[in-house]
């Protein structure tokens, strides 16, 4: 799995199509409407901290979690400029280590989808689980089997902003796996363009597979939505969103 090391310094340009005000409203309304509330929260593989700063500005006490230092040192800048009391931290997801529970978490932007390895997704996950509050919520969305057969796949994608050139070459492998190539042109402080080069991976799990991992982690699904909404998921959804929460007898400790 990438850290972002080039990326992270153009990280903000490509993604400024999303309206990250709305992802928090949307992740705080699929919590609070599945019993949860503004309390602590862990935003898991948080990147640049853009929804980490919405989220705090809600009202949630957020923990922010990546393993990329690059994506964490843009992170503080924003934490510096906004002056929110968000604690970010440096891990992997798969060795998540908290000083105490959370009352919810999220994991936004197919961050999980990075995962290729099935049994490190069932290990994040099970690291959320030890971490969640037993009334605690977790919401995470992932890219679906759909979308990486017929939307990713082995396309490319040419992004090209006044400050950045990227080109995206996908190549679709076995089990779901796109393999994610970017050459990136960032333009210098000279007015000259530097080459960056980045790989790394995805993997689309299907929902037998989400399941069984929330099921072995001890957590219940509430709730599967398309993107961004309260619908069901449709065949040709390009992105899921779970909401989890613990089962009732292993949050009692029963067996």
């Amino acid at each position: 799995m990438s850290h972002y090391g080039a990326f992270a310094e153009v990280y903000d340009i490509l993604t400024s199509n999303i309206d990250y005000p709305a992802r928090a409203a949307y992740f705080d309304e699929a919590i609070r409407r599945h019993g949860g509330s503004r309390g602590i929260l862990l935003d898991l593989g948080c990147g640049t901290g853009s929804l980490s700063e919405e989220l705090a500005a809600l009202g949630y006490d957020v923990i922010g979690v990546d393993n990329s230092e690059d994506m964490l040192w843009a992170a503080q800048r924003k934490k510096l400029e906004s002056g929110r009391d968000i604690a970010y931290i440096c891990q992997e997801m798969t060795a998540l280590d908290l000083y105490g529970t959370v009352d919810a978490a999220v994991s936004a932007l197919d961050s999980l989808n990075h995962l290729t390895d099935y049994g490190d997704f069932c290990a994040a996950i099970a690291k959320v689980a030890l971490f969640l509050h037993p009334d605690g919520i977790f919401v995470f969305d992932l890219n679906t089997c759909y979308k990486h057969r017929e939307i990713l796949a082995d396309n490319t994608f040419v992004y090209d902003y006044d400050e950045v050139f990227c080109a995206w070459q996908n190549t679709l492998l076995a089990d779901n796996v796109v393999q994610m190539d970017l050459a990136i042109f960032a333009e210098a402080e000279d007015g000259l363009y530097e080459r960056m080069e980045e790989s790394f991976a995805e993997r689309a799990y299907t929902p037998e597979q989400v399941a069984a991992a929330l099921s072995a982690a001890g957590l219940t699904i509430e709730a599967v939505y398309d993107e961004d909404c309260f619908s069901p998921p449709r065949p040709d959804s390009q992105r899921v969103v779970y909401v989890a929460k613990h089962r009732k007898e292993a949050a009692d400790g029963n067996p």
